[in-house]
């Protein structure tokens, strides 16, 4: 292994649109198609592959990693090709490489299939929006559509704090400053300090991890700041009693005070196959604050009932992931099996598409394609 083959099948993954390279001892290389992992005829990596593509990976980043850690992470780019949001750990004593695809094109909203509300949710001028979702199911990919919807629309200045850097913003209407942990700045929480010192319109901030990163995050949008993040949470209830959780109890209802009043929508995310098994489709639940929101927010004995409200709101631009799946269903973008596993309530939404009927119907699926790697290798490996 050496610099150049490391860099043949980096390019491999992003011309065929893999989301994901693994790179383990003991195994092939491994390349995650639409949620699928396939293996790439190529040969067994040993102990000193990994090893050499571990190196060449840290040689790249600026940020000073000890020689005895056990997992980073990091960005590396091929120029004008893509870039890699890179996870290096040790497994018994080995490097364990996982590198994510990151285009250099950020598309938009109509590229991504996602909801035409976000576009709206994006020209907001102030208060708190989150993305929320699974690893892997389109955080990053969906804040960078919003940020660049800006970049597009306003003047403004953005500043992002990410754990690394993942999409590259180029300058349209809007300035960017861009912050590395590691490289940038120390933290989350002591870049978001820095950042309310220079004179931002726009805050992004890659991810929610902890209490103080909460807090910082939410003084920056209670000081009149439109600030983005994203959590790991699977819908909108959820979102809300993980931020609370934060806090501890003597906290809480003031929390949640504090999140009724600045809290301005919730995008929770979940990634399907579509109908021809060649891709992947967000579902989406989106929540947008109004008065009955902030009292659902404010109330724990009434969080329960955001699902139910969202459902009943959608001409405010509000949806429940099983509304977005019937919809998703009747545009013939995923199949009835794929709905089912999806759906938060299953019972319901079994009832909800037998008074759909005829309306909803399973249409043949083509044969599936040909897997990418079921040829001869390549013999420039």
């Amino acid at each position: 292994m050496d610099q150049e083959k490391l860099h043949r099948l980096l390019r491999l993954g992003i011309e065929k649109g893999a989301s994901d390279i693994h790179f383990q001892v003991g195994n092939l290389p491994l390349y995650r198609f639409h949620g699928e992992l396939v293996e790439l005829r190529y040969k067994v990596l040993t102990p000193e592959d990994t090893e050499v593509i571990a190196r060449i990976l840290l040689e790249y980043a600026l940020n000073n990693v000890p020689e005895d850690f056990n997992e980073v992470d990091l960005a590396y780019e091929l120029e004008n090709e893509g870039r890699f949001r890179v996870n290096i750990s040790r497994q018994r004593r080995h490097y364990n490489i996982v590198l994510r695809v990151i285009p250099l094109q950020i598309k938009s909203f109509e590229e991504l299939n996602l909801p035409s509300i976000l576009r709206d949710i994006a020209n907001i001028r102030r208060g708190y929006v989150l993305i929320t979702g699974a690893t892997g199911n389109g955080k990053s990919t969906t804040l960078a559509a919003m940020i660049n919807e800006i970049n597009r629309l306003r003047k403004a200045k953005i500043v992002t704090v990410e754990d690394p850097i993942e999409f590259i913003f180029t300058h349209d209407k809007s300035i960017f400053a861009q912050r590395e942990i590691g490289t940038d700045t120390a933290s989350f929480p002591d870049a978001l300090r820095a950042a309310l010192r220079q004179d931002p319109d726009v805050i992004m901030v890659g991810e929610i991890r902890d209490h103080e990163t909460v807090d910082t995050s939410l003084k920056a949008a209670e000081t009149g700041h439109l600030v983005f993040a994203s959590i790991h949470t699977s819908d909108v209830a959820s979102t809300i009693g993980r931020l609370v959780s934060f806090y501890p109890s003597e906290e809480q209802l003031a929390v949640r005070a504090r999140l009724a009043e600045n809290l301005k929508a919730i995008v929770s995310l979940r990634l399907l196959i579509n109908k021809k098994q060649t891709g992947r489709v967000p579902a989406a639940e989106v929540m947008r604050s109004n008065r009955t929101i902030q009292e659902c927010i404010k109330d724990p004995a009434r969080t329960a009932e955001l699902t139910e409200y969202l459902a009943r709101s959608r001409n405010d631009g509000m949806q429940s992931f099983d509304q977005h799946l019937l919809d998703l269903l009747r545009a013939n973008k995923i199949s009835v099996e794929t709905a089912f596993a999806a759906a938060s309530n299953p019972a319901d939404f079994q009832t909800k598409l037998a008074l759909e009927g005829a309306s909803v119907e399973e249409t043949p699926v083509p044969g599936k394609q040909t897997d990418p790697f079921e040829i001869e290798p390549d013999t420039r490996f």
